[in-house]
C-alpha cells in the first residue's frame, strides 16, 4: 500500500481535490488524515472529514484516520460505539491512545485498524488476542517525527519491524514529501531521521528494504517532478532519473539496467545495440563523480557506445566520454536500480 496525507487545519480547496485526483492517477489509493486537531470549531472538523470522505468514496480511495478517546469525544463521537465511529465513513482507524483492548479488539472485526507500531509490545498483543481481535484487520503503523533530530534510526526501525513481523503484523512508515511542509515547523514528517531531506521516492524503497510493509508520504504535498517519479514507479516499475542537460537520445527511449549487476556502474543493456552517441574521443577528460553518465568512445575497441551511469566517484578516463550528470537530489535512487530494472530519464525542470 502507497498512501499521502490529506489534513483538515483548513478549509479543503480546489487544490486539494487536484492534489487528491493527481496522486490517485499516479497509483496511490490511500489517504491518511488526522481527528486530532486543535481546532476549536467540531463541526467545521466534521463538515471538512465529511467533503474529504465524499471525495474518496466518489474517486475509491480508502481514507485512514488518526484518532484517540479524547480527539473523538471533541466530536461527540464514543469509540466504544461502533455504530457512531462507521457514520465517519472513515476506511480504518489509526488509533493513537486511550482506548482499551477490547476497545480496539471490538473495532478490528468492523475495519482496518492500526496500532502504535513503535510503543506495541508483546503483553499488548497477547491482550489483543485474549480479546479475540481479529488480526487480519490489525496493522502497526509508526509515527512521524515534525521536529529534526528526533526521527528513529534505520536500525531500531528495521529490528521493531522485524519483531513485528513476528507478531504477523504489517508495518507502515511515513516519509517527507519535497514540496509544502506541513507546519508550524515545516522540517518534513519523515519517520526516519536520516530521510527528512530524501528524495521521497528513493525514501520509500529503502522504507521496504527496512521492513515496512506500507509508505505514506507524511506531508500533503509532493512536487510534480516526484509526483510524476512515483507514477513511473508504480505504473510502469520504472526508475525516472532527472540530469542536467537536454539529451532528447536518452529522454526518447527506455532503458535497463543489465541483468548481470556491476559493483561500480550501471550498464544500460541497450547503449552498445542502439550505439545513439558518436564515440569519437572527447578532447577534454574528466573525472566522473557519482551519477555521471558516459558513453565508451573508440579508444575501448569493442565497448564503444556502451553506456553507463556511475554508482560512485570514478577517475577520468580517456576512453570514456561524459554525456550528462544525474542531479543531486536523484543520485539515492542509483542504490534502487536492480537487474534488469526499466530507467527513464527526464530533464531537471
Amino acid at each position: 500500500m502507497l498512501g499521502f496525507s490529506i489534513y483538515l487545519d483548513h478549509d479543503l480547496t480546489a487544490d486539494d481535490y487536484n492534489y487528491l485526483l493527481a496522486m490517485r492517477n499516479a497509483g496511490l489509493t490511500t489517504i491518511f488524515t488526522s481527528l486530532n486537531i486543535s481546532e476549536d470549531d467540531d463541526k467545521l472538523v466534521l463538515k471538512r472529514l465529511g467533503e474529504l470522505t465524499k471525495w474518496c468514496s466518489n474517486l475509491d480511495i480508502d481514507l485512514i484516520a488518526d484518532v484517540s478517546k479524547a480527539g473523538l469525544e471533541k466530536l461527540d463521537v464514543a469509540i466504544t460505539d461502533i455504530d457512531q465511529v462507521k457514520k465517519l465513513h472513515l476506511t480504518g482507524l489509526r488509533i493513537d491512545s486511550g482506548v482499551d483492548y477490547s476497545t480496539i479488539a471490538k473495532l478490528s472485526k468492523e475495519m482496518p485498524i492500526a496500532l502504535n507500531a513503535s510503543t506495541i509490545e508483546k503483553d499488548d498483543v497477547t491482550a489483543l488476542r485474549s480479546y479475540c481481535a481479529d488480526f487480519t484487520h490489525l496493522q502497526a503503523w509508526h509515527n512521524y517525527y515534525p521536529r529534526p533530530e528526533t526521527g528513529l534510526s534505520t536500525n531500531w526501525l528495521a529490528a521493531k519491524n522485524a519483531w513485528l513481523h513476528e507478531m504477523n503484523l504489517q508495518t507502515m512508515a511515513f516519509v517527507a514529501g519535497d514540496a509544502k511542509k506541513r507546519g508550524p515547523i515545516n522540517e518534513g514528517l519523515p519517520t526516519v531521521e536520516q530521510q527528512r531531506k530524501e528524495n521521497p521516492l528513493a525514501a520509500m524503497l529503502e522504507l521496504k528494504e527496512f521492513g515496512c510493509d506500507h509508505v505514506f508520504i507524511g506531508d500533503a504535498d509532493l512536487s510534480q517532478a516526484s509526483l510524476r517519479s512515483f507514477k513511473n514507479y508504480i505504473k510502469e516499475n520504472a526508475i525516472t532519473l532527472r540530469i542536467n542537460k537536454d539529451v532528447p537520445e536518452l529522454f526518447s527511449c527506455e532503458w535497463h539496467n543489465r541483468r548481470d549487476c556491476a559493483e561500480k556502474v550501471i550498464r544500460l543493456a541497450e547503449g552498445r545495440e542502439r550505439q545513439l552517441f558518436g564515440t569519437t574521443p572527447n578532447s577534454e577528460v574528466l573525472a566522473r563523480p557519482k551519477g555521471t553518465i558516459t558513453c565508451d568512445n573508440s579508444l575501448y575497441m569493442r565497448y564503444q557506445g556502451e553506456l553507463q551511469i556511475t554508482k560512485c566517484d570514478l577517475p577520468a578516463d580517456k576512453r570514456v566520454n561524459i554525456l550528462a550528470q544525474v542531479i543531486q537530489e536523484d543520485l539515492p535512487l542509483l542504490n534502487q536500480i536492480e537487474a534488469g530494472k526499466k530507467l527513464l530519464f527526464t530533464s531537471d525542470e
